[in-house]
């Protein structure tokens, strides 16, 4: 069987067709959403509408990490890390659609902010390969760990009630911590100052714009 190369034109215009998929909120899961067979609660106007923005920010979460990890495999030296931040991105491309499917169920949208996100988190996930694979593997790291810190307050903040979103955060954040592990035995380093520092300032501005518009 005869496999074929791909040519400049070719990986720019797949790199196009993701960016719009994430960014239109309309991937594939490879796997099942974790609140399938989870009941709907009663939510009055005030806990939907929280639950919501808690869920648009971990949408443009996973839109920000799909631009980051496709950034990075794009200028990534090594042949197995790259597959391997391809692989990352699979699991992460569930973690987008289980977010988005929750948004839809709760009668409510994306941030209308996404294409901006996409474009700046994939410039710094190309700038991170840039530097060579210990230190882009070492952002893959930090990256993780300050958004399963961020899930874990996501997951006290939403309404008591509300077991299917809880479902799907749950099991984000075990892959999150999973994918944070996996980098860091590849070789991922620690970052230094001030980096840890800016990804955790630009989080936060992202998480409260996002849970609004």
């Amino acid at each position: 069987m005869t496999v074929r190369t791909l040519s400049p034109l070719d990986r720019l215009l797949a790199g196009c067709e993701r960016a719009l998929e994430a960014i239109a909120g309309s991937p594939q899961a490879h796997r099942p959403s974790p609140a399938n067979g989870v009941a709907e609660t009663d939510m009055d106007d005030a806990e939907r509408r929280h639950a919501a923005g808690l869920m648009r920010i971990n949408h443009t979460g996973e839109v920000c990490a799909q631009a980051l990890y496709f950034g990075q495999a794009a200028l990534a030296r090594n042949a197995d890390n790259r597959q391997h931040l391809l692989h990352a991105a699979a699991e992460e491309t569930d973690h987008l659609a289980w977010c988005a499917e929750r948004l839809q169920q709760l009668d409510s949208r994306p941030s209308l902010l996404n294409p901006l996100w996409y474009a700046g988190s994939y410039a710094i996930g190309a700038a991170a390969a840039l530097a060579g694979d210990p230190l882009s593997l070492g952002f893959v790291v930090e990256t993780e760990r300050q958004v399963e810190a961020h899930l874990a307050e996501h997951l006290e903040k939403l309404p008591a009630q509300d077991e299917r979103s809880r479902a799907v955060l749950t099991q984000m954040q075990s892959d999150e911590i999973r994918h944070a592990q996996a980098a860091q035995q590849r070789g991922g380093i620690d970052l230094p100052f001030p980096l840890p520092q800016l990804m955790h300032a630009s989080s936060m501005l992202m998480k409260t714009v996002a849970y609004r518009v």
